[in-house]
Order: structure tokens, then sequence, then C-alpha cells
């Protein structure tokens, strides 16, 4: 079973910078895709960025946060661990919500950042931006 655990979340100011890591464990084959989706109170789950395993084409980014944010893997120190990173810089108060990392085993590249598509889900970390 893949378990996913976020942190890095906090309190920051407008134009500051966090990173955030989401722990993987428990995938059973070298091929999948992790994800980082937002959420805020009353509406749907958004995507925000995707890598899947063989290399840098499978990296997707939603707009808003094109040059500002930054996701990357880890999945050789510990495998068949992986940590998944998002480093986010250039913080605005529109960027608050509730973080998740999720997974999709299957590595179905072609679902894009919709979250219907990942079947794993880590419980978040709150980012906070304030102006």
């Amino acid at each position: 079973q893949v378990q996913l655990v976020e942190s890095g979340g906090d309190s920051v100011q407008a134009g500051g910078s966090l990173r955030l890591s989401c722990t993987a464990s428990g995938f059973t084959g070298s091929g999948y895709c992790l994800g980082w989706f937002l959420q805020v109170p009353g509406k749907e789950r958004e995507g925000v960025a995707r890598i899947c395993t063989g290399g840098d084409d499978y990296i997707l980014y939603a707009d808003v946060v094109k040059g500002r944010f930054t996701i990357s893997l880890d999945n050789t120190k510990e495998y068949p661990k992986a940590t998944l990173y998002l480093q986010m810089d250039g913080l605005k108060p529109e960027d608050t919500a509730m973080y998740y990392c999720a997974a999709d085993p299957r590595r179905k590249w072609w679902g894009g950042l919709a979250p219907s598509w990942y079947t794993h889900w880590g419980q978040g970390t709150q980012v906070t931006v304030s102006s």
C-alpha cells in the first residue's frame, strides 16, 4: 500500500519561499507519478505540479505556478522509498491553501494534473502566505 506523508508547510510573508516534502513508500514497481495539489475551503482540489519517473519530460506545472515553483523527485537514496519536493519561491497570498501529495502507481502520465487520476493521497500540509 502506497503511503504519503507531507511536511514543510508554514506561514510566510509574500515574496518568501518554502520547500514542501513528501515521503512516499510502498511502491511495488519503479514506474509511478507523483503530484502536488492544493485545496482551499469551498473549492475543488487543483493540480499544482506533477513528475513521473522516466525523466524531465514528465514534469508538468499549472500555469499559475510556472516560473515560481519547482518540483523534483529523489528516488535513488532510499529505494524503494522516494521523496518528492516542491520548492515554492515568490509566494503570493493566493498560494494560501492546504497542499497535498498524491501518487499514481500505474504511471498514467497522460492524466496530467487531474486529481481523479491519482489513487493515493497524503494528509496535507498547510501553506499560509500573508501580504
